[in-house]
């Protein structure tokens, strides 16, 4: 049996993709803004994506919040600190 094959607009699980990602939401951010001044972008950035990191996670380890943890490099408190900030129910 032969493995499926990608579909060429699948996304590439390479931290490389990630960053590039980044860094074309906030190229088409700053344009949308057209000169305007903005505030607040490094809580902005971070909370859009921090939320579905450690939902991803999360359930990927099917709600074990040590796990995560472990799979994050934090520790179980700031990983509960950061679920009740973003309002994820486990």
């Amino acid at each position: 049996m032969t493995a499926p094959k990608r579909d060429s607009t699948q996304i590439s699980a390479t931290p490389q993709h990630l960053g590039g990602c980044v860094e074309k939401a906030l190229t088409n951010y700053f344009d949308d803004l057209r000169g305007q001044d903005t505030s607040d972008l490094y809580e902005l950035v971070i909370s859009q994506v921090e939320k579905p990191l450690f939902e991803i996670v999360l359930n990927q380890y099917n709600g074990n919040i040590t796990r995560a943890a472990q799979a994050l490099g934090l520790n179980r408190g700031t990983v509960l600190g950061r679920l009740k900030k973003y309002g994820i129910v486990r």
